[in-house]
């Protein structure tokens, strides 16, 4: 089954929404929470644009308080969001608890969960898929401009299977204004945002603008640009053993390469984003429809060849055209809100050669739909809340690489999807459950050895559940558990893969004949919150039945590393904690220690050793001054060593990350207006994440003074 654009019409005119929760969703979550917090009084801010409280989560059909939730959940937003801003969504997320990066440089980094990458991580732009390659290979760049996000949420646990089977490792869903959710008092309103970093020498500039047409209809533009040069590193280019490999070489070519150092050859970009969207927002719902463009280029850095000192310096070309509808009816009765999201992008990259010639083409064109029916909150007896949400989800993905390089035939992708959460809150004790049944298909034509067409038609049926319940054993204090079993479907890339590729300078191959990938898991979380505290932990494990894992395997082919797709038992086992206390209050501002420890030990069974590129146990503290128009804030970030490695995977030196903030908020009621200053990695050291394909040939950022100023009006 293939949808093709003209699907798109008749879906939207037949289907009466969004992830985004309304007023009434995040004052019933309050009441819940019996959070004063949800925002500032009335009168102090601008109440139509001011985003939910941190303590609010509401990727999911209604919002959810924080506190109650059965698994870890990460909000950044704010002057915190604005401190954090990086040109990926990645980087911008990576001191956050439980998440690294792939570090495919400055400009591809996809964000790791949990050790979890790639097709098990859904990154969802308000709720609906970024509609780009990014999860199909390391090098290809993320299509969401973090300049744009207004919040960002992290979640896993039982909310998760509402977003896909393939968001097994978690959800990272990226908030934004591009369809107004309120309409504005005044009659134009204006939020801008420009950053300038030292690293890359980058310079960004976006805005975004919302007027009201009349009482019901709002416009929206926006719009970005971000340009930047070669990133600037704290030493050498190369890691301690690839330098002793390109010494060790004949070539004098090869030991040239051991003394680059200073910057990142091969890692500029330039990107830039627009968007006009409109809605109309009534009392009873809403419904709003947008087209946005995304186009960049950037570069990925070498990887050399440390025998001969040859490597490719490959540049990639971007562009997405999307369209994205919301809509929302409040119906009253047993359900009392049907929502409706959609979601279609027609996306296009080439891979540049040095010498300007076009190595492949990568063509992707995706359409998401969904409609959710979120029941009314209702006591059902002995003082028991029910709530919940049921729903249908539709994705479809034509997928094309055209050239010498392509490595994955052309394909198409279908997943339907049912799915259902349901919360019963007995007040100290809150049970959880939610299921999930996905069909999935895969169908393309191949050719076997003797090059005579194949026809690849692999159909799945996947079932996925978790169950789980929380106790308040104390004032402020929840304890939870959840208990899960998932499935997925292999990716087209994991069973069609079979030739080089260029962008990561490695020759990959598949499996056709992988069956789906099976895991269950269980969590503990713990939280606690006082007048002076915070609190919260988890531990967590999954064991994996087929689990598909990508492993170099010491052949080359074409002058390339092998990286060849396999299936096996796994294990996973981690421990996220992040704890806050308030030392003291000096005159207006609060002074607090936090700190925060994640680690991951992954394995594959059966004698398969470590599973390649899991992330290392890590440490983050710091301490902060809070005042109402101003914080600062000073952290240490090590990264220990990571010496438990796969075949042909070379290990990762410990490294210290030292940083400093300073924000001022000049306006009282306009609290979104910030100026930041912060200097990231002072000391200048050499950083590498073990995650990373490319962590012997491209460490993270040097010293980066960064300024950013955040405006609205």
């Amino acid at each position: 089954m293939i949808l093709r654009p003209g699907f798109l019409v008749l879906l939207a005119t037949i289907a009466p929404p969004a992830f985004a929760a309304t007023a009434a969703d995040v004052a019933e979550a309050a009441a819940e929470a019996g959070s004063e917090a949800v925002a500032p009084a009335a009168d102090a801010v601008d109440t139509d644009h001011a985003p939910p409280s941190a303590e609010i989560v509401v990727t999911a059909p209604y919002a959810r308080d924080r506190a109650t939730a059965l698994s870890s959940v990460t909000v950044l937003q704010g002057t915190d969001l604005t401190r954090e801003l990086r040109p990926t969504i990645a980087d911008t997320l990576a001191r956050q608890p439980g998440v690294s990066t792939t570090s495919f440089g400055p400009n591809a980094s996809r964000p790791i969960l949990r050790g979890f990458q790639g097709e098990r991580v859904r990154i969802l732009s308000d709720g609906i898929g970024s509609f780009d390659v990014s999860n199909t290979s390391v090098d290809h760049a993320v299509v969401i401009n973090p300049q744009l996000a207004e919040r960002i949420e992290i979640l896993r646990g039982p909310a998760s299977l509402l977003f896909g089977s393939s968001a097994i490792g978690g959800v990272v869903n990226v908030l934004d204004k591009r369809i107004p959710r309120a309409v504005p008092d005044e009659p134009v309103h204006l939020d801008l945002l420009g950053t300038y970093g030292s690293a890359a020498g980058e310079g960004s500039f976006a805005g975004v603008a919302e007027a009201a047409i009349t009482e019901r209809f709002v416009m929206h533009v926006d719009g970005g640009y971000s340009e930047t040069g070669d990133l600037r590193v704290g030493d050498f280019v190369l890691s301690r053993p690839a330098r002793a490999a390109a010494l060790a070489s004949a070539e004098p070519a090869a030991n040239a390469l051991a003394s680059l150092r200073g910057r990142l050859p091969n890692t500029a970009a330039r990107t830039w984003t627009a968007g006009v969207s409109g809605a109309y927002i009534a009392d009873g719902g809403s419904l709003g429809v947008s087209y946005s463009h995304y186009d960049s280029v950037y570069g990925i850095p070498i990887r050399y060849d440390l025998a001969t000192g040859d490597g490719e310096a490959v540049r990639l070309a971007v562009r997405q055209d999307r369209i994205d509808a919301r809509a929302e009816v409040e119906t009253g009765g047993f359900i009392d809100r049907v929502k409706f999201r959609f979601g279609f992008a027609d996306y296009r990259h080439v891979e540049i050669e040095p010498d300007g010639a076009i190595g492949s083409t990568f063509l992707n064109k995706g359409l998401e739909a969904r409609i959710e029916l979120a029941q009314a909150r209702r006591e059902i007896g002995g003082g028991a809340i029910w709530q919940g949400a049921s729903g249908v989800q539709l994705f479809t993905r034509d997928f094309d690489a055209i050239g010498e390089e392509a490595f994955v035939p052309r394909n198409s992708t279908v997943q339907i999807g049912l799915f259902t959460l349901q919360e019963l809150d007995f007040g100290a004790l809150k049970t959880e459950a939610s299921a999930r049944y996905e069909h999935a298909s895969v169908q393309a034509a191949v050719g076997d050895f003797r090059g005579n067409p194949v026809f690849v038609d692999r159909r799945f049926d996947l079932f996925s559940g978790s169950v789980g319940a929380s106790y308040g054993f104390a004032p402020g204090w929840r304890i939870g558990v959840n208990l899960s079993h998932t499935e997925r479907a292999p990716a087209a890339e994991e069973l069609l893969a079979n030739g080089p590729h260029a962008g990561t300078q490695a020759f990959e191959i598949g499996n056709p004949d992988f069956a789906k990938e099976r895991a269950d898991g269980a969590e503990l979380v713990l939280r606690g919150k006082g007048d002076r505290y915070s609190f919260e932990a988890s531990i967590y494990y999954n064991r994996f039945h087929g689990y598909i894992v990508e492993q170099q395997t010491g052949a080359v082919e074409d002058g390339l590393p092998v990286f060849q797709q396999i299936q096996a038992g796994a294990r996973y086992f981690g421990v996220e904690a992040q704890a806050s206390y308030r030392l003291a209050s000096i005159g207006a501002a609060d002074i607090s220690a936090d700190a925060l420890v994640d680690y991951t030990r992954a394995d594959l069974l059966g004698g398969g050793g470590p599973v390649p590129r899991i992330p290392p146990l890590r440490l983050l503290g710091g301490l902060s001054a809070r005042a109402d128009r101003w914080d600062a804030r000073a952290e240490i970030e090590h990264g220990f060593a990571q010496r438990r490695v796969a075949a042909f995977e070379t290990g990762t030196d410990a490294f210290t990350l030292v940083n400093l903030s300073f924000s001022v908020r000049p306006f009282a009621d306009r609290p979104d207006t910030s100026l930041v200053f912060s200097a990231n990695n002072i000391f200048d050291v050499d950083a590498r994440r073990h995650a990373s394909f490319l962590k012997d040939f491209a460490p993270l950022a040097g010293r980066d003074i960064r300024v950013s100023l955040r405006f609205t009006l």
